[in-house]
């Protein structure tokens, strides 16, 4: 019978979790796997506490419905997950025979994320506008950097030397060419197959060349992704422009992870995606000031007194040209920046 009921409950797009009489995972659904980004398989046997942190207000609602025997639902339930995601939720739970619960979990976000790609959205255009003016002030002090950075190369001595050199000619070029980006049209800008982790390993080496001493740079790479189409140079801005932040934050001192995971069935700006590729930038620093938190996207805002504040302005007009999204939730000791891209159906 229950062969029957789980084959029926694995095509459902409702997340479900199945308790049995002691309050463990009996049974967890494909949709409920997707949304709390965990395998059912591992988790059988588990109580919820294994599963989410503060687990207080579902506990106490399964109990009740457990005592009465009757439906019971928890209209405002914060779950936070494994990966430290927050989960606003709405959950049904409803007694089964032998003293089992069905928990359907309903997330309540979705009204509020769309409300926000919309805001961003508009941000995204205003902010556009205002760095095409900037790149015609940049674009010309980069030529005289990387000439003089020629002509230290020609005077050193030592050849080990000339890889800072390399760097600061390199990352001229860089810059010109994001420049020159920001003053082109969007639809002319040139993109190609490319893999997100030659794009971290870039930046991660830039940092390191920056920031020599206390600074630890891991790795937590899924290395089965696939490759993404875009822009290699703007996505290494992106990139560059949250672990530069994350480390002038700390000062230069702490450990910053790098981590790339899949994600299935995502939709960003009312879109629908297949898969999609999460980059979490993860840095234990004193964490983004609550004050800034709704507007940390804006230009010339800056949590540093010497911040010009278009760092994150220009990575989340990047993003957008590739259709993807900027998320991020802060703590002091933990800051988790996400950038999430999606995985086009020509890749």
């Amino acid at each position: 019978m229950f062969e029957l009921t789980k084959l029926t409950l694995d095509y459902l797009a409702t997340a479900l979790i199945q308790m049995n009489g002691q309050f463990r995972v009996h049974y967890m659904n494909p949709a409920a796997e997707n949304l709390f980004e965990v395998s059912g398989k591992s988790q059988t046997g588990n109580t919820l506490q294994q599963i989410f942190s503060d687990v207080g207000p579902l506990a106490t609602a399964m109990q009740r419905a457990a005592a009465n025997h009757d439906s019971y639902v928890e209209h405002d339930l914060i779950l936070t997950t494994h990966t430290h995601n927050k989960l606003h939720m709405r959950c049904t739970i409803t007694p089964l025979p032998e003293n089992q619960l069905l928990l359907e979990f309903h997330p309540m976000d979705r009204p509020l994320k769309l409300a926000r790609e919309e805001q961003m959205l508009d941000q995204t255009q205003a902010n556009r506008l205002l760095l095409r003016n900037l790149a015609h002030e940049i674009k010309n002090p980069l030529g005289g950097i990387r000439g003089a950075a020629q002509l230290l190369e020609q005077e050193l001595d030592k050849p080990a030397l000339h890889e800072y050199t390399q760097v600061i000619i390199q990352e001229a070029d860089r810059l010109r060419s994001l420049m020159e980006k920001l003053l082109t049209p969007q639809g002319q800008t040139r993109h190609r197959q490319l893999s997100i982790h030659e794009v971290l390993e870039r930046v991660r080496s830039v940092v390191l060349a920056e920031f020599t001493d206390g600074l630890d740079i891991l790795r937590d790479y899924d290395t089965s992704l696939p490759l993404l189409t875009g822009d290699k140079e703007q996505l290494i801005q992106v990139m560059l422009n949250i672990v530069r932040n994350a480390t002038q934050a700390m000062k230069g001192i702490g450990t910053i992870t790098l981590q790339t995971r899949i994600a299935r069935k995502v939709t960003l700006f009312k879109q629908h995606h297949r898969l999609a590729i999460t980059v979490q930038i993860i840095d234990n620093g004193p964490g983004v000031a609550a004050e800034l938190h709704d507007k940390i996207f804006y230009p010339l805002v800056s949590g540093r007194s010497d911040g010009h504040g278009l760092g994150l302005t220009l990575a989340q007009d990047f993003v957008s040209q590739h259709q993807g999204i900027i998320e991020f939730d802060s703590e002091p000791g933990c800051t988790r920046f996400s950038v999430i891209l999606p995985v086009l159906a020509d890749d």
